[in-house]
């Protein structure tokens, strides 16, 4: 009866006490899906870690493979902005948020309502352990939440330490110590194996565990060994020795399964009666088979844990055979690279020294020939400047105006082949019409284009200054050109109203 009662009792969970401004906030957990239990708590301000090893937060026990869920798989926490993360701390299959598995070692920011997959999806099952992120109030979830690491390693020694009442006529003391005798016997001859024998059957049985996983992205090739790699006998030898091994292991997952149904049909069964208020020696009769189921699921998964560790064990140190040789091969592949390497850079020094003299001569003959280029480049620059100074000197005395003293602008030649600017004799032909030079007179005037464009095409190679200088006479005789046709045009009219009848 106590028995029952306590087990009724602890079938509850314990939450961890909260401030009440917390609970009105609401808190953080990670709701399972597909489940109404096993919700696990997310406390403000530590660190809550998840894995199947003792030493973690959350205790999580894959049924279908039992390697799926890492010793310690990963770790949430805030950060400093009060943000959830997770961290994958090196896991086998790996820690997936929305869909896309995170690196190892680096926190991953969280957002209400992310999904988290622990491990990889097991044929048509799916992911075991899927959770999503959310917030609500403490009374909402807590029926639902998952007992930490610590309230279970607090529950054991009480139901060990359960008395069970008998009634001396209905029930015989011999059946209960038999069935202890039956369960201590099981357990001790098990635990009697060689660890030789056990890690070599171990071997041969883990590619059971994993075998209907689907492989997802892998984080390193090794790591994923035994979930690719399982039938090369030159990297696991060991693992693919016996078929039967195999169907052994399934076998006793397949065995705890019904162990544990068993006891969950027992725990119904004992918990209706005790709603019912059955008799004592049915109760008892009750508590006394589901102690013995109890005590044979232990029995077996201790066996099945013991055979996992020593799976583990035997698979880590193949892994770090495996690397020694990776690395032992790399080594000697870098060993050959830089001898290669120093082959090639002596016959590159031997050829440098070689073509060195052959350089240093090339380069004296480019001295040589920029020392005379330079030479010419002098030479031909003060012809230039000698030829520019003729053509000054000729500008200056063949093609000025007699009249403004300036190159010709719009030249002009008359009947006696003498040129002036056209803007020049104009103005002269008012005073006089005969030639500034040889006093004849003027009938006629021809504007010389070949002049213009000499000019042009000479003045483009002297100084910016007589450049600038011709552009602003340019704009001068323009402006002048303007101005008297404007002036010609208004006496024009005004000669034209004057002569009109009124």
């Amino acid at each position: 009866m106590d028995g029952v009662r306590e087990m009724a009792e602890e079938s509850e969970v314990n939450l961890p006490v909260e401030e009440e401004d917390k609970e009105k906030e609401g808190i953080w957990c990670l709701r399972r899906v597909g489940k109404k239990c096993e919700w696990l708590l997310l406390n403000e301000e530590t660190e809550v870690t998840l894995g199947r090893g003792l030493a973690v937060t959350y205790r999580i026990l894959s049924l279908a493979c039992p390697l799926m869920i890492s010793r310690n798989h990963c770790v949430f926490k805030q950060n400093e902005e009060s943000q959830w993360t997770v961290t994958d701390k090196k896991s086998l299959n790996g820690v997936w948020v929305n869909g896309k598995r995170i690196e190892p070692y680096k926190a991953h920011l969280l957002n209400e309502g992310d999904t988290v997959q622990l491990g990889v999806p097991i044929e048509d099952k799916g992911v075991e352990y899927e959770y999503v992120l959310i917030k609500d109030q403490l009374q909402n979830v807590a029926p639902f939440l998952h007992k930490t690491t610590e309230q279970d390693t607090e529950i054991a020694p009480r139901v060990k330490r359960t008395k069970r009442k008998y009634s001396s006529g209905e029930f015989d003391s011999e059946d209960s110590s038999n069935s202890k005798e039956k369960v201590s016997l099981s357990f001790s001859v098990d635990k009697s194996r060689s660890s030789s024998s056990l890690a070599t059957e171990m071997a041969k049985q883990k590619p059971n565990h994993c075998e209907s996983a689907t492989p997802g992205p892998s984080r390193d090739p090794q790591e994923a060994l035994p979930l690719q790699d399982t039938q090369d006998p030159t990297k696991l030898q060991p693992i693919s020795q016996s078929s039967a091994e195999l169907a052994r292991l399934q076998d006793n997952m397949k065995r705890i399964q019904r162990l544990k149904i068993r006891v969950k049909e027992a725990e119904q069964q004992a918990a209706s009666l005790y709603a019912q208020q059955a008799p004592e020696p049915q109760l008892n009769q009750v508590e006394e088979k589901l102690n013995v189921l109890r005590g044979q699921l232990r029995v077996e998964q201790q066996q099945q844990l013991l055979r996992v560790e020593l799976l583990e064990k035997t698979f880590f140190e193949e892994e770090q055979r495996l690397e020694d040789e990776k690395k032992l091969q790399v080594e000697e592949s870098l060993e050959n690279k830089l001898d290669l390497a120093l082959q090639e850079h002596r016959k590159v020094i031997e050829e440098l020294r070689r073509s060195r003299k052959d350089f240093e001569e090339i380069i004296q003959a480019k001295d040589k020939e920029l020392e005379e280029t330079k030479e010419e480049k002098e030479k031909a620059k003060a012809q230039k400047e000698e030829v520019l100074t003729q053509m000054t000197e000729v500008l200056e005395n063949e093609l000025q105006c007699i009249i403004c003293s300036e190159l010709f602008f719009e030249a002009v030649t008359l009947n006696c082949a003498h040129s002036f600017c056209s803007h020049c004799i104009n103005q002269w032909r008012k005073r006089k019409d005969e030639c500034p030079i040889c006093r004849q007179g003027i009938f006629a005037q021809t504007r010389s284009l070949v002049l213009d464009n000499c000019i042009d095409r000479m003045v483009e190679n002297l100084s910016s200054e007589m450049k600038e200088r011709r552009e602003s006479l340019m704009r001068e005789r323009k402006a002048q050109s303007v101005v008297m046709v404007m002036t010609a045009t208004r006496a024009v009219i005004s000669h034209q109203e004057a002569a009109s009848p009124l």
